[in-house]
């Protein structure tokens, strides 16, 4: 557990603090970049004397302790948890506020990985959940029961880019007394802090932005209770699915530059979406950044701009969808998102085969593209290609 620190006398930019915060010289060798600690353990100035307070790197690590005083900086929390993946924070959570008999309000729009965890692990051990449009604050209402304990929220979703007002969910959350969770994995800190809208809790895949590179998985929990916070320090020390020290150093060297990525994703993401509206061969997009969209005035009440990840369905079917997908240069066809590069999938068939046959399956014709920081010319130059040999 890594309370946040002040990093001067006056508030700092979302910019400097991450480039800053956590980041402190090293004070062996003055190295601006926090070392890796690859240790497990750690000599003792005499029984029970922990030096600096670490003992074992399962219970807390220094290169840990950076990447979550960073995270907790970024998000405006008090404290911040790094895990091994993002289902393990997800996992952690959980244990940390539910016992069997307890029930979560989970939205029809969700990661086919948090799907797969309340429905086939969760329900298992007695945890009740139930399924509602969290973009419609009355159907969260009406889910709600006398033992639900958390309302969970994706803003934006996945894989179809639905919006949630956060502060009027939290409103709603807390007059039952459950809490709010909200994954802010698609939109990053840098477009949407939750904590400031009223969440208690923030959840992250720091495989996707934060790390920013494909080259890490993690994930990660932000929180504000100090209560919460020490409830949930404890259950990650009992679990164990800690983020090891090579995986926090490489999710710092990715939020260093999270705002100037975020700018461009956010910018070629625009152009791409627009492209995809005038296009024939398109029967629909989903993007919070069009003026169309259900959700835009609510998106743009508490995100900075809209992000880099675009969906559409083909005209032609979901074999159709699947042509595309197949027929990309640039986009390249595999799962996960938020790199620095661009990917395509086939969210029915790949990140979200989990949730077929229930009540969050999605559309078979549907494609999920995370655009990355190439010139965006070139990729909607891609897209135009795919789409033509596709549906030709």
């Amino acid at each position: 557990m890594s309370d946040q620190h002040d990093y001067g006398h006056t508030p700092q930019s979302f910019e400097t603090l991450a480039i800053h915060a956590g980041q402190t010289a090293d004070p062996a060798t003055g190295a601006v970049v926090p070392p890796i600690y690859q240790v497990s353990t750690y000599k003792q100035d005499g029984v029970g004397g922990l030096r600096g307070g670490y003992e074992y790197s399962r219970s807390a690590n220094p290169t840990r302790t950076a990447l979550e005083q960073n995270l907790a900086a970024l998000e405006g929390g008090r404290n911040a948890f790094a895990f091994a993946s993002g289902m393990a924070a997800e996992d952690c959570l959980l244990r940390t506020l539910l016992v069997p008999g307890d029930h979560v309000v989970i939205p029809n729009d969700a990661y086919g990985g948090t799907f797969r965890l309340f429905a086939r692990v969760a329900e298992r051990w007695g945890v009740q959940w139930s399924v509602a449009d969290t973009s419609d604050p009355a159907a969260v209402r009406a889910a709600l029961r006398d033992r639900t304990k958390a309302v969970w929220v994706e803003t934006p979703s996945n894989p179809l880019l639905g919006i949630s007002d956060i502060t009027m969910l939290a409103e709603i959350a807390h007059g039952a007394g459950a809490r709010l969770v909200v994954d802010n994995t698609f939109a990053s800190p840098y477009l949407q802090q939750p904590l400031a809208l009223g969440a208690d809790i923030v959840v992250h895949s720091t495989t996707k932005y934060m790390g920013g590179h494909s080259d890490v998985v993690g994930g990660a929990l932000i929180v504000n209770e100090a209560e919460l916070a020490a409830e949930v320090a404890f259950h990650q020390n009992a679990m164990g699915a800690v983020a090891g020290p090579f995986d926090s150093w490489l999710v710092m060297r990715g939020t260093k530059t999270l705002a100037v990525r975020m700018e461009r994703h956010s910018e070629n993401a625009t152009r791409v979406a627009e492209m995809l509206t005038a296009h024939a061969g398109v029967s629909q997009v989903y993007y919070p950044g069009l003026p169309s969209h259900p959700g835009h005035e609510t998106a743009a009440k508490q995100m900075r701009a809209f992000g880099g990840m675009v969906s559409f369905r083909v005209a032609g079917g979901e074999e159709a969808a699947v042509r595309v997908c197949n027929s990309t240069h640039l986009f390249t066809l595999g799962e996960s998102l938020g790199g620095v590069e661009s990917l395509i999938e086939h969210p029915a068939r790949m990140t979200h085969a989990s949730a077929a046959g229930s009540a969050l399956e999605v559309p078979a014709d549907l494609i999920r593209l995370s655009v990355g920081i190439e010139s965006v010319e070139d990729l909607l130059a891609d897209l135009r290609q795919a789409l033509d040999t596709a549906l030709t």
